[in-house]
Order: C-alpha cells, then sequence, then structure tokens
C-alpha cells in the first residue's frame, strides 16, 4: 500500500492523497467545479504548476482568477512564452532569449533570422494573429527537468546561441527545468527553458486578452558590446474587459502627459545640452514658485527651520556617511583641477584652456541627497536635549548620475530640488514627531485633492545598523502611524519586506490620481545609523553625549516629479491659485479695448495673475487659444459689457458663460486665486 501524503488545506481540513499525487488531483477530489477553476497551486507558500507532484506533506491553497494578482503574474508569463513561439513558427531561425512578465504585461527579446530585416511594428498583426492561433489550440503546458548539458545541446543543436551561452553559465548541480508547449517532442511542440510556473495549458489564456504594443531594440544581457535584439511589447490581462479598461487608461494617460501638455502650456523643455535637466518656461517657474511658498508656509508653521547647504563636498564625507559605497555609480564626482595654460596657439581652435587633473587633486562629489550636509550644520556648536527636536529643511537641489535611457520627462531627471528636512531628536520624542509629519502630509495632500495609502518599508537584506535599532526604529513607525489613525483599511496600510533604506526603515505615501495611477512621493525614515557614523550628538539631561536620532523626511519628494504628477492628475487644468495665467480679459471689438484694460488693472491689483489678450482676431479664435493654454478662467468683453460695467466669464472647458459684474468677477477670483492654506 502506497504512503499518503497530509495535504492541508486553507478552511483548517487534511486531505490524505496518495503519493505522487498534484495540486490538481486535490482540486479534483473536491469537486468539478473547482478542478475546472484551478489555474496553479501554493504549495508551502510557493506559486506552482497545478501538475507538479508534491513532495511529501504540504500546505495547499489553490489559485483560481478570482485570486488576481497571482493569476495575471501567470497569464503574463505564460504570454510571453506563447509570443516567442508564435514569432519562431512564423519566422523559423528566429533566436530567443528571455520574457519576463511586467506590471501591466510582459516582453520577450528575440533576433531576427539572418533572411530578413528585424521585427518591427508591421509584424504585430500576424504575431497577435499566430499567438491567437496557440491559445485556441489548448495546448498542455509541461514540466521537466533537465541537465545542464542537456540544454545545452539542446541548444546548440538548434542554432540557439544565446540560450546555450545561458546554460553553460547555469550551476551543476541546480535543478534545471523547461516548459513544453504540446505533447513533448511531438510534432508542433515548441520548448524554452524557464524556471515555471505556468497555467495548465495555453488555452486557460484569453485570446481576446493581449493586446501588442511596440517593439523597441535591446541588447543582449543588457550590454551595448553585445548582440542587438529587438524587444516585442505586450500588455496582457485575464479577460477583454480588463484589456479594454487598460487601453482606454492608456489613451487617457496620453491625453494628460505632462510632456505633451508642458509644450502646449509653454512650461518647460528639454535638450540634449543638459541631459535629464530641465529648462523652466515663465509659466512653469511660476507654479514652482507658487509650490515653493505654499511648502515654505507650512514648514515654517511646523517649526522648521530652512538653511541652503553646498553642492560639492568633498568625497571622504560620502565615504564616511556611506553613500559613496552605495551609491558612488549615481554621483557625480569633480577632481580639483589646474588650468593648463601653455599651448594656447591658433592650433588651438580658440577653445581656451584644455583642463588637467592635480597629481595630488582632492576629489569632491556633488550631492545626490542632502542627508549628511544637513547633519554638518547640526554638529555647529554644542546642541543641549532642551534644543530638541531640530527641523531643518532645505529646498535642496541634487543631481544624480540616471542612464540616459531612464531619463522620462519631469518623472525622472538628473537634476532635481527636494522639499527636504531632517528632524534631530530624542528616543523619545520620535513617535510624536513621526506623528505630526503624518498630520502635516495629510493636510498637503487633500489641499492638492488627492487620496492615499501609507506603506512601511522594513529593512533590506544589506543594511547598516544593528537588530535591535531595526526593530525599535520599525516599531516607532508603526506607533505613530497607528496614534495618527492611519494605521487601517482606509489608508491602505501595509507593509513591504525588504524594501526600506539600507540605512532605516521608511514610511511612504503614494497617492492615487485622477485616473488611478499610484505615485510613491512622500516619505519620512527613522535614522539612528547616520548620525553614528557622521557622530552627531547632544547633551543630554545626565551632561553626557548622546545620539540623536535622525528623521528623513519629504512631502512632494521633488519639485519636477510632483509638478509632472499634478500636470497630469489634473490634465493640465490646474487648481487657479496655482495656474501660471489665472484669467484672460480677452475683447471681442476693438471698441472694449480700454475698459478689458481698466479690468485687468483692477485684478491684477487683487492679487490675480492676468494677462489681455486685445488683438484683432474673432473670439472664437481667441477661446480655443487660451483653452489649449489651459487658462482656467476666459472674461470676455464687448462694447455692451464696457457701457454695463460687467463681463462674460468662461470657465476652462465649459461652454456655458456666466455673466456678472466687474466686482463680483473680482471678488471671485480673488477668492479663487488664494491658496488653500490661506484662505
Amino acid at each position: 500500500m502506497s504512503e499518503l501524503l497530509k495535504i492541508s488545506l486553507p478552511d483548517g481540513s487534511v486531505r490524505e492523497m496518495p503519493a505522487g499525487s498534484t495540486p490538481a488531483d486535490v482540486a479534483a477530489a473536491i469537486g468539478p467545479g473547482l478542478a475546472k477553476a484551478a489555474i496553479a497551486a501554493r504549495v508551502d507558500g510557493e506559486l506552482r504548476d497545478l501538475g507538479r507532484p508534491f513532495e511529501g506533506d504540504a500546505e495547499l491553497a489553490l489559485v483560481t482568477t478570482r485570486d488576481e494578482d497571482d493569476a495575471l503574474e501567470l497569464a503574463r508569463h505564460d504570454y510571453a512564452h506563447v509570443l516567442a513561439e508564435a514569432v519562431q513558427a512564423l519566422w523559423p531561425g528566429t533566436q530567443i532569449t528571455f520574457g519576463p512578465a511586467t506590471d501591466d504585461g510582459f516582453y520577450y527579446d528575440v533576433m531576427a533570422p539572418a533572411t530578413r530585416d528585424p521585427f518591427s511594428m508591421d509584424d504585430l498583426p500576424a504575431i497577435e494573429e499566430k499567438m491567437r492561433e496557440i491559445i485556441k489550440a489548448d495546448k498542455p503546458l509541461h514540466r521537466e527537468v533537465w541537465t545542464r548539458q542537456q540544454l545545452i545541446d539542446r541548444w546548440k543543436s538548434e542554432g540557439e546561441n544565446f540560450k546555450a551561452e545561458w546554460a553553460a553559465e547555469l550551476p551543476e548541480g541546480e535543478e534545471l527545468t523547461v516548459y513544453w508547449s504540446g505533447a513533448p517532442s511531438e510534432e508542433g511542440s515548441w520548448l524554452d527553458m524557464c524556471r515555471g510556473p505556468h497555467l495548465p495549458s495555453t488555452g486557460k489564456l484569453d485570446p481576446q486578452a493581449f493586446k501588442l504594443m511596440r517593439v523597441a531594440g535591446a541588447y543582449w544581457r543588457g550590454d551595448q558590446k553585445n548582440a542587438q535584439l529587438t524587444r516585442i511589447y505586450g500588455t496582457g490581462w485575464l479577460n477583454k474587459k480588463q484589456l479594454s479598461a487598460h487601453l482606454t487608461r492608456l489613451e487617457e494617460a496620453a491625453k494628460r502627459d505632462h510632456r505633451k501638455l508642458g509644450r502646449e502650456m509653454d512650461l518647460f523643455h528639454l535638450q540634449e545640452e543638459a541631459h535629464g535637466s530641465v529648462f523652466w518656461h515663465p509659466n512653469g517657474y511660476r507654479i514652482w514658485r507658487e509650490l515653493e511658498a505654499y511648502m515654505r508656509r507650512k514648514m515654517d508653521g511646523a517649526g522648521y527651520q530652512e538653511i541652503k547647504t553646498p553642492q560639492l563636498m568633498d568625497v571622504r564625507q560620502w565615504e564616511q556617511s556611506g553613500h559613496w559605497g552605495k551609491y558612488a555609480e549615481n554621483m557625480f564626482a569633480v577632481p580639483d583641477i589646474v588650468p593648463e595654460v601653455e599651448g594656447l596657439g591658433d592650433d588651438n581652435d580658440g577653445k581656451g584652456a584644455s583642463p588637467r587633473v592635480a597629481a595630488d587633486a582632492d576629489w569632491m562629489a556633488i550631492k545626490p541627497m542632502n542627508c549628511p550636509a544637513h547633519v554638518l550644520v547640526f554638529k555647529q556648536g554644542i546642541t543641549s536635549y532642551r534644543d530638541l527636536p531640530v527641523r531643518l529643511g532645505e529646498m535642496g537641489c541634487c543631481h544624480r548620475n540616471e542612464p540616459h535611457g531612464a531619463l522620462h520627462g519631469l518623472m525622472r531627471v538628473r537634476q532635481f530640488t527636494q522639499d527636504d528636512a531632517h528632524i534631530f531628536c530624542t528616543e523619545s520624542q520620535v513617535v510624536d514627531e513621526v506623528r505630526a509629519f503624518c498630520k502635516l502630509a495629510d493636510a498637503v495632500y487633500k489641499d492638492f485633492g488627492f487620496t492615499y495609502e501609507v506603506k512601511l518599508a522594513l529593512r533590506p537584506e544589506k543594511r547598516f545598523g544593528s537588530e535591535e535599532g531595526w526593530d525599535k526604529a520599525e516599531q516607532e513607525l508603526r506607533d505613530a502611524v497607528a496614534e495618527a489613525g492611519m494605521a487601517n483599511e482606509d489608508y491602505g496600510w501595509e507593509e513591504l519586506p525588504g524594501e526600506g533604506a539600507f540605512y532605516a526603515p521608511k514610511l511612504e505615501w503614494h497617492l492615487t490620481d485622477a485616473i488611478g495611477r499610484t505615485w510613491q512621493v512622500g516619505t519620512i525614515q527613522g535614522d539612528r545609523v547616520l548620525p553614528e557614523r557622521l557622530d552627531a550628538t547632544y547633551v543630554g539631561e545626565d551632561g553626557e553625549k548622546h545620539r540623536p536620532v535622525m528623521l528623513h523626511r519629504a512631502i512632494f519628494g521633488s519639485y519636477e516629479r510632483f509638478i509632472g504628477i499634478l500636470i497630469e492628475h489634473f490634465a493640465g487644468r490646474l487648481p487657479v491659485w496655482l495656474a501660471p495665467v489665472q484669467a484672460v480679459v480677452a475683447t471681442i471689438v476693438s471698441d472694449a479695448d480700454d475698459y478689458a484694460k481698466d479690468v485687468a488693472a483692477k485684478l491684477q491689483a487683487a492679487g490675480v495673475r492676468v494677462e489681455s489678450d486685445l488683438r484683432n482676431e474673432k473670439i472664437n479664435y481667441k477661446v480655443r487659444e487660451h483653452s489649449v493654454a489651459k487658462v482656467p478662467r476666459l472674461l470676455v468683453v464687448g462694447k455692451r459689457e464696457a457701457e454695463e460695467g460687467t463681463v462674460a466669464i468662461r470657465t476652462l472647458g465649459e461652454q456655458q458663460q456666466n455673466f456678472c459684474s466687474l466686482d463680483e468677477a473680482i471678488a471671485m477670483l480673488k477668492a479663487e486665486a488664494t491658496p488653500p492654506d490661506l484662505r
């Protein structure tokens, strides 16, 4: 009699199954409905294929499409494999590499056969059709364990040079798996090297729930010295409804793209002469100035002292803080240079002296963050426990050496300015300070109309500091959020293992925008490492020196990114108080020019940012032009309005005009132009 395995289920029951049984067998034993619905399994917490046998007694949770996170990950992984199979079926001789799931889909890197050009957008319809054919064939996906040599021999025999190279580097003793699409070794079956898991068959995918989106160049193993491949991107979902909703979101996001709106509204531009740095135009910098003034008022009201620290600091300072060891590749280093004054003749092409690096040059680094400099300010003089907490804020300009390919408008730049601050406090003050920050951040985000979720990022695998220190720091953040009333479902409270900084756990604020996207912006981190490394102390009540706790915090995160988020959230239709131009007075006829000038002057005196449009153009043309520029209020005046002392107000996005007296219009616009914290 064969040994029976004990399989524990989520409801607390235990099923006894013969040795060699699979999760699919358990599903079938429970009932035909579950057997049909199950797509994978979690065995002792590990996501696995339904058909993979148990190795012994186990805890089992069957996965269905209701388990959306797991189901989407599996589906997207399978779509990637079906994509590679389709490409090779259509163009034999295509070499495949790898294709993972992504946040909203999948991709696969391939190399076209020598007989044709690299794949392009024109090839996508044919590939999609072939993918649907493979899905409808409902081919079983079957897992096998192979040796490394089996893999190498297989790939070499099929001319799969990239796969063969990768297989040769795999560890000899590791369990190496392949998956067949179709019955193993039968005609029409297809093989790929993969860790899995996969759905039971291709037919578990919805043939109407995916779409190939674009192609791009990619280098083998991400190295530009290697062969160039074609990366084919797709988006994949569990059903057609989800796909349609995603494509609608993409269409809406394209309309809201801050780069497009930035051009239309004349806010900023970027160009190669300053990779990753923003050229702010007057309109865009007006938004910046309003945000900066708003944040200064908030920080002043919360007891922060504003400081300004240097852009360049000696590399040894960054070594001591630990940043050089962690982030050196993302920092710009600057040597001490001596001008070469010889040889400035005609052959120099008028370029001036060429710099040279002195043999004994000191190296400086442009700051990628403000933290070490704030510690140096705190260390000036002697600080007593009576002085704590000390809250130091800075609108600090920082630089990080982001790869060119990663740069994205305002969202990812090389030069950015943070609404940064550091709070130096005693151990007993930490929870109160974090709780106060939670309330401050809440007030700010509500002023902009955002909802948000709060997450706690816990200790990463590689970190500085003691376990005791990490335990204390993580618990302090939990306690503060609980006391602020935010550690619950209403605020999406969640703990994220392994996602903290190398020196501290952190609370994260994830904003939700108008079309449902989330953006991680604000943070606060409880740090005991940097004060230790940079020898920050205060004199305690006992007369002895003690280490302060250092709280790193920001609300906007960076001005550049926050402005990008605001532009997309509001689709360019910023609240009146933030709009660069809050109102335009436009004339219908030239007879109203003097009245229009008088209206604009009175609005300006009331603190409204206003412009006049007296051009000899039709009013519909003016309305259209100022609508594109996203001016919130257009005040239309003609001969009648001039005689009656009235205006016709057109609100951006609305067809209806509202007529009112000039005094009423000024009062309304003055109220709308007032920042929310001053109302």
